[in-house]
């Protein structure tokens, strides 16, 4: 062999240890931005896991704040009704079981509403859950929601809820909404209902209420 010849197997083996020292760069970016992914993932999942409103931070409220909803003097409010499904028919009237999330969301860019309660009730309108043992107030724009997990057939297929709130203004109405869903199978169910007005609150004066229905 001549010396040309030693000369281009050295400088194979120095591109060949180059593209290895690369391949290894590139390996251990990868692993290090999946390690990272992975980390992100967890965390938003442990971040947006559902808690009950009570449970929150931004919706704990003090023994002064839980006082002063007590007086308010509401002079808007409704009362809305809102179907729900624990679970529906497919195929030969198999159960398909659903979670349902009841969705409350303030749509007034100024103003505050109070959400007085949140009742869960089933088929036979039996009353399951009552979910608020305090007003919860709905800051601006803000939203909060509420869990009835899948595999909790209690309320069936005429399940529903009763949601009452109320605001020391007027405000415009609040978007309030359940939606169901299931994804254990290949082929994904997921579905929204809206509330229905069914009663409404309106000031005679500033210290006397009644009750108007829609």
């Amino acid at each position: 062999m001549t010396k040309n010849d030693f000369e281009q197997i050295d400088q194979s083996f120095r591109q060949l240890k180059i593209a290895g020292a690369i391949a290894v760069v590139l390996i251990l970016t990868m692993l290090v931005v999946a390690v990272i992914l992975d980390l992100r993932t967890e965390t938003f999942e442990k971040e947006a896991r559902y808690r009950p409103p009570a449970d929150r931070p931004q919706d704990k409220q003090s023994a002064a704040e839980r006082m002063e909803l007590q007086r308010i003097k509401p002079v808007q409010g409704q009362t809305v009704y809102v179907p729900a499904y624990s679970h529906i028919y497919q195929d030969n009237g198999q159960p398909t079981l659903l979670t349902i999330t009841l969705s409350i969301r303030n749509t007034s860019p100024d103003q505050e509403l109070i959400v007085k309660s949140v009742r869960y009730f089933n088929t036979d309108g039996e009353q399951l859950k009552a979910y608020l043992s305090e007003p919860l107030p709905l800051a601006p724009m803000a939203s909060t929601e509420f869990l009835v997990e899948g595999g909790d057939t209690s309320g069936g297929v005429g399940a529903n809820f009763l949601v009452q709130w109320i605001s020391e203004v007027k405000v415009s109405e609040p978007i309030i909404e359940a939606i169901m869903i299931n994804a254990d199978r290949q082929r994904g169910i997921s579905f929204a209902r809206p509330g229905k007005v069914i009663s409404e609150l309106s000031s005679t004066t500033s210290d006397s209420f009644q009750t108007q229905t829609p």
